[in-house]
């Protein structure tokens, strides 16, 4: 029985990179060989093992057969016969089926270290078809490493499971997944360039693959095409480090303008609202995690209306601020702030500027925040009065808190 550093570990630390899992295969080994020696097996679909001291999974090789459409569709076979080469060759790219063994010894069957050198995302063999989810990861190691291309024989694998309609068959965790650590991305928008250019855009976020070639007023944004702004605001987002829940509300801020008529373009009116409807459905759809949901439909539907606050005064400002609930869930608000400040600098030319309605809502926001609720109400009630009224005296006081900070 022989031990192996398969996968991100080894190709990390063939980049200079760190902080990936180890992950372990195991030759020539069995279920009672492995819980023998001490291994906590964990695994429901093929034999995975937890390693008793450092809690490392340790999966017996196998190989794959496809059974069935998408991503559920295998059967697994795992035992001792199966050899190293074999197992690697089941894995999704070059880069990740290299192994090393114990003593620091490489085995490379497939060309990872040459494609590692030559900055290349290729298939590993004609069994990257039979699992939907590898489009998605590719997109997603293009996002991580989008100094690399992507082979030209794997596009057009992918081109052609997208037409068989491997990808419609994705189960929506699976997408949710994979599409949440493409956003996490150093450039998410290489994601985005992947999957529209295998056509797996169109299927999978058809609300974001109508953008492109959607024009926008040139004063406003120099870069014109809607798709090409947008992915500029994704990668703003990951230049910045912003959170999951800014990255993704930046994807979905504009969904609307995909369905402006076209008999009134390049003008976009009422976009927000059109554009928080199909977030909502996108959500829905691939199950969005409620924190990235919630902050992606505020900031669809309020992210104009948070580009124009220089000129607002004080009612303004607290109308916006009940609106995006601000008072009650202030760090989602500034999260809000976050992804139109990427928004903003999302544009040709404009990737530096400085965005002052942030740190100017935030103010504001604070001086809101700064009225004491309890001490007004209690005020209101002995001065006699009830219901309505007492919530007009406590707008009142933030008015008056807001105004005095502007």
């Amino acid at each position: 029985m022989k031990t192996y550093l398969v996968g991100g570990a080894v190709r990390d630390a063939l980049m200079g990179l760190d902080g990936s899992d180890r992950d372990w295969v195991v030759v020539s080994g069995t279920p009672e060989a492995l819980v023998a020696q001490g291994y906590q097996p964990v695994g429901k679909d093929f034999p995975v093992f937890l390693h008793p001291d450092t809690h490392e999974e340790y999966a017996l090789a196998r190989t794959e057969r496809k059974t069935a459409r998408g991503y559920h569709g295998f059967a697994v076979h795992a035992s001792p016969d199966v050899t190293l080469e074999e197992d690697l060759a089941r894995r999704d790219l070059t880069i990740n089926a290299i192994a090393q063994d114990e003593r620091g010894k490489r085995t490379d069957p497939y060309g990872g270290e040459r494609d590692i050198a030559a900055k290349v995302l290729r298939h590993v063999t004609e069994a990257f078809r039979e699992d939907p989810v590898r489009i998605l990861r590719l997109a997603r190691f293009a996002a991580r490493f989008p100094d690399f291309t992507v082979a030209p024989e794997t596009m057009t694998l992918m081109r052609e499971m997208v037409a068989e309609g491997e990808v419609d068959a994705l189960v929506s965790e699976r997408v949710w997944q994979e599409l949440s650590r493409g956003l996490m991305g150093a450039k998410p928008s290489r994601m985005l360039q992947v999957l529209r250019e295998c056509g797996a855009l169109q299927r999978l976020l058809p609300e974001v693959d109508k953008l492109y070639g959607v024009p926008q007023r040139a004063e406003y944004h120099p870069e014109i095409d809607t798709g090409i702004h947008l992915e500029m605001v994704l990668d703003v987002s990951a230049r910045v480090n912003a959170p999951l829940e800014v990255r993704f509300a930046c994807l979905c801020h504009d969904l609307g303008k995909g369905t402006t008529p076209a008999d009134v373009l390049p003008r976009h009116i009422g976009h927000e609202q059109r554009s928080e409807k199909l977030t909502r459905a996108l959500c829905t759809r691939w199950r969005v995690p409620v924190e990235c949901k919630e902050l992606a439909e505020l900031v669809a539907r309020e992210h104009g209306n948070i580009h124009q606050s220089l000129g607002f005064g004080a009612e303004a400002v607290l109308r916006l601020l009940v609106r995006c609930d601000a008072l009650r869930r202030p760090e989602r608000f500034l999260l809000a702030l976050q992804a139109c400040e990427c928004d903003a600098r999302g544009r040709l030319g404009k990737e530096d500027e400085t965005y002052a309605q942030r740190p100017r809502l935030a103010l504001l926001l604070k001086a809101a925040q700064s009225v004491d609720s309890a001490a007004v109400s209690a005020q209101a009630l002995q001065d006699g009065l009830k219901g309505p009224a007492v919530g007009a005296r406590m707008d009142a006081a933030r008015l008056a808190a807001i105004a005095a900070a502007l």
